[in-house]
């Protein structure tokens, strides 16, 4: 997994989402743009991408796209449309670009620093299109907003719990759910 942080600036989020998918397609990896606010550390991400990824090799994924299916993880959600909400919206926004090879981390046949370079590859693609302009985004998150979303409590902050490690929780909770 390697990552982009950037301020996206769109007009027309479907054209964004189709040039994401055709530099995904191209490259063979999956690409995800998300909403930096929501997203609390790269082990967010990471863990994310792991469970996605064995979703998939245990036939359990959700999403027949394994972007979406990453987008489902990091949101801790099983419901498309509401993980879209965690992606990015329509005029501009902090941003945190996944790009993902699955053989990066299940050691398949493809060796992974093939993987890494076509991860890499993908995110000078994504760099260069107009809407992306990278930026320190990672770890400038909204809490409040995350709060919301994730339903952390007061409570549960108050009994010695770190945000990013309720998130993570969160999101691996999703496995269960299935």
């Amino acid at each position: 997994m390697q990552l982009l942080e950037a301020t996206v600036t769109v007009e027309d989020l479907d054209v964004f989402v189709t040039q994401l998918g055709e530099i995904g397609d191209e490259h063979g990896v999956a690409i995800q743009a998300l909403d930096a606010r929501y997203i609390v550390d790269r082990e967010h991400l990471q863990r994310a991408v792991e469970l996605a990824d064995r979703a998939f090799e245990r036939g359990d994924n959700i999403a027949e796209d394994r972007a979406v299916e990453i987008l489902l993880y990091v949101a801790g959600t099983r419901q498309i449309s509401r993980a879209l909400e965690l992606g990015v919206d329509p005029g501009g926004c902090p941003a945190v670009i996944v790009a993902h090879d699955h053989a990066t981390e299940t050691g398949s046949a493809d060796e992974p620093d093939g993987s890494r370079e076509r991860e890499r590859a993908a995110l000078e693609s994504v760099r260069s299109l107009a809407a992306i302009e990278p930026a320190a985004t990672l770890g400038a998150y909204d809490e409040q907003r995350v709060r919301e979303w994730f339903d952390i409590t007061d409570a549960e902050l108050r009994t010695g719990g770190d945000l990013a490690a309720l998130v993570r929780e969160r999101v691996a909770l999703l496995v269960v759910e299935k």
